[in-house]
């Protein structure tokens, strides 16, 4: 077999990578791990080999090297983004294929990177203060079956920006493609010039996986992406935490609103990735005045609206019920159409939304389901839809939003529900980055304080002190 020049050139330069690489874990530190670009069989290996390419990180690359590092990232991640779609849509077995590419544009283009770690600094007749953003270390982070490669790439691009390293443990039913995303980025990361294993996973990831990664001293802080049972089980393991949990956004259409608009935008919103995202309209409170006209316009932008009977058989589809109404697991992410077409509603099968009348304490309104069906709300007044919205959101303070051109009502609602994100006049997407200004995550931290999370979330504040004005010219 004859090999071009161009192929010599890139052997010789990757060995030497390698050889470069393995001078610098042969000092005080044990060698990295073996991986397949980070895919670990067992967790512990995992955690070390990502512990020790965060010490070579620290050490050898500066901040213009993470920059390029970045770009590399998410220039590979933006030719693969309609593979790694298509290869979530396959595995999970949920949402949209056409919608997992925009999600996944929208965290490779719009996650700030080592930009947004600005220094501050104080001059003065006592000398000069700077505070900068330091790396925490060796980041745990547990990522969802409802948006894993995204997650991996958005707190990817976040967390190594601030100079960490991450060891993940993904949702079991995508662990392929998640695997997949990571080794890319790890061989992206290495064919750049950065260090191999800066991110990481176990093959088989498991409850005692996290176990080991949440109890490891090697771990510095937890990052937990998913629903509140993990992020309140993230919280006893006595290490600093970054949890962003459950959602179940309320939407308030009041008798001000252009009602084509939030039919339009409400029916984009709730029927994305067959409404996945956990910031996505959930239940829907809209004045009476206006109910009739806003359920019209909702069925004439596609959504289907359900009669009383076939509601009934709806709700016997997608929940369980054992003393309280559970979600069905079986039915999370999927399409209208296939439920439709489940309790013989045939002929349907390109329907993207369903939606139902029901009273305010309906199961659709109090549980969070992640399926594209819409329960509508008919309220009396603004005091009782801002009331039961405030319900139905049940402090999870993560997303809310509003019709309205009543500055005065929106006010009152934002300031009632407290969210994380608060969307006027547009579909909660907007409130991401996608279709909306700002930028993008999949790790909205709700439960702990951080909000929409970005590289300067994963790191801590360190001050340097120059004493007697030193360096002053004045």
């Amino acid at each position: 077999m004859e090999f071009a020049v161009n192929e010599i050139s890139m052997i010789v330069e990757q060995v030497l990578k390698n050889l470069d690489l393995s001078k610098v874990s042969a000092g005080n530190a044990p060698a990295s791990p073996k991986g397949d670009y980070g895919v670990f069989e067992n967790v512990e290996d995992a955690i070390e080999a990502a512990y020790q390419a965060q010490k070579i990180y620290l050490d050898k690359f500066q901040v213009k090297d993470r920059q390029r590092i970045i770009a590399a990232i998410r220039k590979v991640c933006r030719e693969n983004a309609e593979t790694l779609a298509r290869m979530v849509r396959e595995e999970s077995k949920m949402g949209r294929y056409e919608d997992k590419i925009q999600k996944h544009l929208a965290v490779i283009d719009n996650t700030p990177g080592p930009e947004c770690l600005t220094t501050d600094a104080i001059s003065g007749d006592s000398g000069l203060m700077l505070e900068e953003y330091a790396p925490f270390g060796l980041i745990g982070a547990i990522t969802p079956v409802t948006n894993p490669t995204e997650t991996i790439i958005n707190n990817t691009i976040s967390m190594i920006s601030g100079g960490n390293s991450v060891v993940f443990n993904v949702h079991p039913s995508a662990k392929n493609v998640c695997a997949y995303c990571l080794r890319l980025i790890n061989k992206t990361i290495i064919d750049n010039g950065g260090p191999a294993n800066l991110i990481t996973m176990a093959k088989e990831p498991t409850m005692d996986t996290v176990k080991a990664i949440s109890s490891s001293p090697k771990v510095r802080l937890m990052v937990g992406t998913g629903g509140m049972p993990m992020v309140n089980a993230l919280l006893r393991s006595g290490k600093k935490v970054i949890g962003a949990g459950a959602g179940n956004p309320p939407v308030i259409v009041d008798n001000t609103a252009d009602i084509k608009k939030a039919a339009k935008d409400i029916y984009y919103g709730a029927s994305f990735d067959n409404n996945l995202l956990c910031l996505a309209e959930k239940e829907v409170f809209v004045l009476d005045e206006v109910a009739n006209q806003f359920i019209y316009n909702m069925v004439e932008e596609g959504a289907y609206l359900l009669n009383g009977v076939q509601l009934e058989k709806i709700l016997n589809l997608v929940f369980k019920f054992d003393g309280k109404y559970d979600v069905n697991k079986k039915w999370v992410g999927q399409d209208a159409g296939k439920m439709l077409d489940a309790i013989g509603v045939e002929g349907k099968s390109d329907t993207r939304l369903l939606i139902c009348e029901v009273p305010h304490d309906h199961p659709f309104v109090m549980v969070e389901q992640l399926m594209p069906v819409l329960p509508i709300v008919r309220c009396r007044n603004l005091d009782e839809a801002i009331e039961y919205a405030y319900i139905a959101e049940s402090g999870n303070r993560h997303t809310a939003s509003m019709f309205s051109k009543n500055v005065d009502n929106m006010t009152r609602f934002a300031r009632k529900i407290e969210t994380t994100i608060f969307v006027k006049n547009g579909p909660t997407l907007n409130g991401v980055g996608i279709g909306g200004e700002g930028y993008a995550t999949m790790t909205i931290a709700g439960p702990t304080g951080e909000g929409l999370t970005c590289a300067k979330s994963f790191t801590r504040r360190r001050r340097c002190m120059l004493s007697d004005g030193g360096l002053r010219v004045i």
